[in-house]
């Protein structure tokens, strides 16, 4: 019998509660889905294993109150960086430089032609970017590209990392990990539509709840994907080797070890939110206030997420959302660039 381990509910003292799905997610899936595909990015094998990740069900699930113009925004921004984070998984690092450089120009040239013989990413990120500016408020685009760029550094560093075999200790791992995950990228377009001055957007106080949203949603990520990340051999940029390898345990006691620091996450952002986001006079508190309800929601929309897609669990996502215990699965990659499907054998 194969070993089996348990996945710990991270988020059931969390106080947003419920699943909240964007009326629009069929229809702009239709899409988004169609664009994604229209670039030829993977073997068809793997864009099939894509699709059945349904990146979209994720913006839909995160972002549950955009209208369609920025759900849409949103949707393509996911399939995005998953094509630029499946394309980086095991690519060396000075080709995912190469590949970080494309991305990030694009994005700031929206309007201008990519080289024919450019990698696929560049002109997928300069589709989408074209696309984006138009529903998007000034200050979002600009912090936008401002996170686009510290994320896409984190993906060099990480092939850096993967590259030499090397595995970080916790701090270090925590510190490019909240970028690596590219949730910050998306927590972005949370303001789509409003104007945040810089100085409100950095205050320290909405800077830190970002960062404790962003690394509970990397926690729940990792114990999630940790499964197929260790069965294709790139577990090494995962919060559960890091704390085998670092602690000398084993995956319960990496879980254990999660299930705290998460505790302790969530409780620092409960306080912050409840007694000491700051006030800058309307209509600026209305704005960071659905901000950082956008937050929460993110935490429990990439939950739901997590089970719901093929992603990490295949078709027993739902019942292992019950369960929470998971087979360890053999080791095995495919040679396609891109996503694998997930068997039964979970």
């Amino acid at each position: 019998m194969s070993e089996q381990f348990y996945i710990p509910d991270l988020l059931k003292d969390w106080q947003w509660r419920g699943r909240l799905i964007n009326p629009h997610y069929q229809e702009v899936k239709e899409v988004s889905e169609s664009w994604t595909r229209s670039f030829g990015a993977f073997s068809p094998k793997a864009q099939h294993a894509f699709d059945r990740c349904d990146f979209n069900l994720l913006a839909s699930l995160a972002f549950p109150l955009h209208d369609k113009a920025r759900l849409r925004t949103t949707c393509d921004l996911i399939n995005t960086l998953s094509v630029f984070d499946e394309h980086t998984d095991f690519a060396h690092e000075d080709d995912v430089q190469i590949m970080a450089n494309n991305f990030v120009d694009a994005v700031r040239n929206p309007h201008t032609a990519r080289p024919k013989d450019e990698w696929v990413g560049g002109e997928i990120a300069r589709q989408f970017w074209e696309l984006a500016v138009e529903t998007a408020s000034p200050q979002s685009q600009k912090h936008f590209i401002e996170a686009l760029c510290q994320y896409t550094q984190s993906i060099v560093e990480q092939a850096a990392d993967r590259s030499r075999e090397h595995i970080r200790d916790v701090q270090d791992y925590l510190e490019v990990r909240i970028w690596s995950a590219a949730i910050k990228p998306c927590f972005v377009l949370l303001e789509l539509d409003m104007n945040l001055p810089d100085e409100v957007y950095h205050h320290p106080v909405v800077e830190e709840l970002t960062n404790l949203a962003a690394q509970m949603i990397m926690l729940s990520n990792d114990i999630t994907s940790y499964n197929l990340e260790q069965a294709r051999g790139d577990d090494t940029h995962n919060i559960v080797t890091i704390i085998m390898h670092n602690h000398k345990t084993d995956i319960k006691g990496s879980m254990d070890w999660v299930i705290k620091y998460h505790k302790e996450l969530e409780e620092r952002f409960m306080d912050l939110y409840e007694n000491k986001i700051p006030k800058f006079g309307e209509p600026i508190d209305a704005e960071v206030a659905q901000y950082v309800d956008g937050l929460g929601r993110w935490v429990r929309g990439n939950d739901y997420w997590e089970f719901e897609s093929e992603r990490y669990f295949g078709t027993k996502g739902l019942e292992i959302q019950q369960t929470r215990w998971v087979a360890l699965m053999p080791k095995g990659r495919s040679e396609d660039v891109g996503p694998q499907l997930v068997d039964e054998s979970l």
